[in-house]
């Protein structure tokens, strides 16, 4: 369980995020000057240099994007303009990509980030440039919403990389680019000119997830543990029934793969923030706001206290947390986490992304006046941040290309790489655990300093 410190203050993190940022610069400059684009995309490390992994092409916004977190937070033109020419030059087919559920990550992480630091007026007004990401956005956001697959109740979710049938929990950041796109005034178009609203997707799709993907002890199984999350539930898509809990990379349908359960923290937290910017008329289409933001609330709660309870005290979790070596580390949840143990590994990128949600939830909360749960929230994500932002988990070698160690990818098809001498995967980096590393100390960084509060979206 984390322990968590409540001394802790996006203030006393400033000199670890500006080191983190001064090493970063560093490994962004090193991956562009190294990488060859015929390789495909870079995914994750081995032994220290960024490789390819054809799956999907699901970390090239991650990429580009650090570009523009890196801009962000130290004003270097450079990142800026790696993060704006490798948009143009290499997303287009991402914004169009009809095959996948990962437009939140590719198009919101690229031409999200440029379009949010125009409006912020961190770089010049462009109207061309802004109607490029405006338009890119939009249409991403259509792609996106259009794969579509209807449950028996009506309702519907975007379906994953794996077909019709398959609701991933990853998806529910993908959510963040048809708010963009309803934000911006797009619709999707269906035949017969039929307007489907962006939102009226998002909502059915957080709907449908928060039912299926995530639990609440309620006794739905025999493992039905409050905030338990399953990454993958399928359906028939003959009569829309549900069938069962599935996974692609957690250890069984019936354990919670960690990186799946950050996704939901993160996704329904951010969500909730959003649908705060929306006017009630909005959403009274969908049962109206108290509705909407029962259910997403609820699922953000039980997540995040389900994080806290299964995790290291020092706030990083092992990649599953029904592992079936677990139980060879003793009493691992009353101790901090060790990468470097023989039985099972972590996850940093898992906390990284958890990090973020435990303070969006957090800063929700104690905007409902509910400070106390807020300030609960918030103290684990500084306790996690604490924690990545310092050895053993910040990369301060030149010769690793990668900023945050100890990520895993994919420990069933055995991906990750085993350094020798050790009997586990650790050591190494993945560009999605690298980006939202940055996004969590941008995030922080803001807040210590007083600038605005960092959103996907503007209001």
């Amino acid at each position: 369980m984390i322990q968590s410190d409540p001394t802790l203050t996006p203030q006393k993190l400033l000199r670890p995020i500006e080191r983190l940022f001064d090493l970063s610069d560093a490994k962004i400059r090193s991956i562009h000057h190294s990488w060859n684009s015929s390789m495909g995309t870079p995914v994750f490390t081995v032994r220290g240099r960024y490789t390819s992994r054809g799956w999907t092409e699901w970390t090239q916004g991650f990429q580009f994007g650090s570009g523009a977190l890196q801009f962000d937070a130290t004003g270097d033109r450079w990142h800026l303009d790696y993060a704006r020419k490798n948009t143009v030059a290499v997303m287009a087919s991402h914004v169009s990509h009809t095959g996948v559920h990962d437009h939140g990550f590719n198009n919101v992480s690229t031409y999200g980030n440029l379009l949010r630091l125009m409006r912020e007026g961190r770089i010049a007004r462009n109207p061309d440039e802004r109607n490029f990401y405006e338009l890119a956005l939009k249409c991403s956001a259509a792609v996106q919403a259009a794969r579509w697959s209807r449950i028996k109740d009506g309702r519907g979710y975007i379906y994953s990389f794996n077909g019709p049938h398959s609701l991933f929990s990853d998806t529910i950041r993908s959510l963040r680019v048809l708010a963009l796109g309803h934000q911006l005034g797009h619709v999707l178009m269906g035949e017969m000119d039929r307007r489907i609203p962006l939102l009226e997707r998002l909502i059915q799709h957080a709907d449908v997830t928060a039912q299926y993907n995530v639990y609440y002890g309620k006794g739905r199984d025999a493992y039905d543990v409050r905030g338990r999350v399953v990454h993958e539930s399928i359906f028939n898509t003959n009569d829309g029934n549900y069938r069962c809990p599935s996974t692609q990379q957690g250890y069984t349908p019936f354990s919670t793969w960690t990186r799946g359960l950050a996704w939901i923290m993160c996704g329904y937290a951010e969500q909730l923030e959003f649908l705060a910017t929306l006017k009630d008329a909005e959403l009274k289409p969908f049962g109206g706001r108290n509705k909407v933001e029962a259910m997403m609330l609820k699922a953000a709660e039980a997540t995040c206290d389900f994080y806290i309870k299964h995790t290291s005290t020092d706030g990083i979790p092992f990649w599953d947390t029904g592992a079936p070596n677990l139980h060879r580390l003793g009493n691992y949840l009353n101790r901090p986490s060790d990468p470097f143990n023989p039985h099972e590994p972590v996850d940093s990128s898992a906390a990284a992304i958890a990090a973020q949600g435990l303070w969006r939830l957090g800063k929700y909360l104690a905007s409902r006046k509910r400070a106390k749960d807020g300030r609960r929230y918030q103290q684990a994500a500084l306790t996690i941040a604490h924690t990545l932002f310092d050895d053993p988990y910040l990369s301060t070698k030149s010769s690793h290309q990668g900023l945050i160690l100890h990520s895993v990818y994919h420990r069933p098809n055995g991906w990750d790489h085993i350094p020798p001498g050790q009997k586990i995967p650790c050591g190494e980096s993945s560009m999605w655990g690298d980006y939202h590393a940055r996004e969590l100390a941008l995030l922080l960084w803001r807040e210590a300093k007083g600038k605005p509060y960092l959103r996907f979206y503007n209001v």
